[in-house]
């Protein structure tokens, strides 16, 4: 009996071997590759993501996120997709001031970076929609957009075999408004981005990351003379509230007012994050500033009046040696880690 013992638990250990090495096994294991779980990471100076109660973040869905981000199927032309006017290489925006739909219909507002959205507490331009998940419809149904319709790009998603299989991994169900939704906003949620040179200086303690005018242009964004960081603040760059720039006396855009249809909110807009700066120009809700240069002689002047233009736009009277480092630390918000991230690039066909 010890003996029928002995040669079962040797069996036993030899098939636990063979299947520990069995290179077919370990291609059954699932394996994510470190770099692209470094998109869970949370940046030094970030505060951790929050993925919502009713959308937990998956691979599967990421994966179906990705596919959808990259598909002209939304659009309904089958000419663009959210990638179209949301480029890597540019942080997730585009680089026309106004970008082009379906159709070739054209855009009436700048395409703003998609870097760190999963810490925006609302969406659009006048801040009226209140969850990613939400502000995934808007470009979809918008006219000058995908000028599309939920329900029909299911539809047609659902006549896509690969869709399918990849909706049921993901949700247990098949594509729907509720899946199309949820996958692209856990996709857009790991737009993380939080290792430009700024982040090396001031959060991960690298003394030598900044240069000596980079360093005076923080120092100056950071001041009182200009109050940049008065809007401009937090690690995301931006406090999230409303208000005008100074960029006309009359604008055709009338801004919040859209949504609130108070006079207060005339032509006010979200202040935008700076991280990627260099990268995301054309400037300004409507794109008409090309370069950082144009876009800080414009608050150097203090801009244009408007009724409801903000108290700290003001005349900075700032040298050109100020300007010139102010600039410089601008660019040196750039993530370049980010933009070359082939994971959140759109995959070679």
């Amino acid at each position: 009996m010890q003996g029928r013992m002995f040669i079962i638990g040797l069996l036993l250990l030899s098939f636990s071997a063979c299947k520990k090495d069995d290179p077919i096994a370990d291609q059954l294991q699932p394996t994510i590759d470190p770099v692209k779980e470094s998109l869970l990471a949370t940046p030094k100076g970030f505060p951790e993501v929050e993925f919502p109660a009713d959308n937990p973040f998956s691979w599967e869905k990421w994966e179906l996120g990705k596919k959808l981000f990259y598909d002209n199927i939304l659009s309904t032309d089958n000419a663009v997709n959210c990638g179209s006017c949301h480029k890597i290489g540019n942080a997730f925006s585009d680089v026309t001031a106004t970008s082009k739909g379906a159709d070739g219909a054209d855009g009436t507002r700048n395409s703003p970076t998609l870097v760190n959205v999963a810490y925006l507490p609302y969406f659009t331009r006048e801040g009226g929609v209140p969850t990613l998940e939400m502000q995934v419809l808007i470009p979809i149904q918008e006219h000058n957009e995908f000028n599309s319709n939920i329900v029909e790009i299911s539809d047609k998603l659902n006549a896509i075999e690969a869709y399918v299989k990849m909706s049921q991994a993901a949700f247990d169900r098949n594509p729907d408004p509720f899946v199309i939704t949820r996958a692209l906003a856990t996709f857009e949620r790991t737009m993380i981005s939080g290792n430009s040179d700024f982040d090396k200086y001031f959060y991960q303690n690298q003394a030598d990351a900044l240069t000596d005018a980079e360093v005076r242009g923080m120092e100056l964004f950071m001041s009182s003379k200009t109050n940049c960081s008065s809007c401009h603040s937090g690690f995301n760059f931006t406090d999230n509230r409303f208000t005008n720039n100074g960029l006309y006396e009359t604008y055709s855009d009338v801004g919040r007012y859209r949504l609130t249809l108070q006079d207060s909110d005339m032509s006010v807009f979200k202040v935008p994050t700076l991280r990627n700066i260099a990268l995301t120009g054309p400037y300004m809700h409507n794109g008409s500033f090309v370069t950082l240069d144009e876009v800080v002689r414009h608050y150097n002047t203090g801009g244009a009046d408007h009724p409801n233009k903000s108290t700290l736009i003001k005349p900075l009277n700032l040298t050109e040696t100020e300007i010139a480092d102010l600039i410089a630390f601008l660019e040196s918000l750039t993530d370049v880690e980010f933009t070359q991230n082939t994971f959140l690039a759109q995959d070679e066909k």
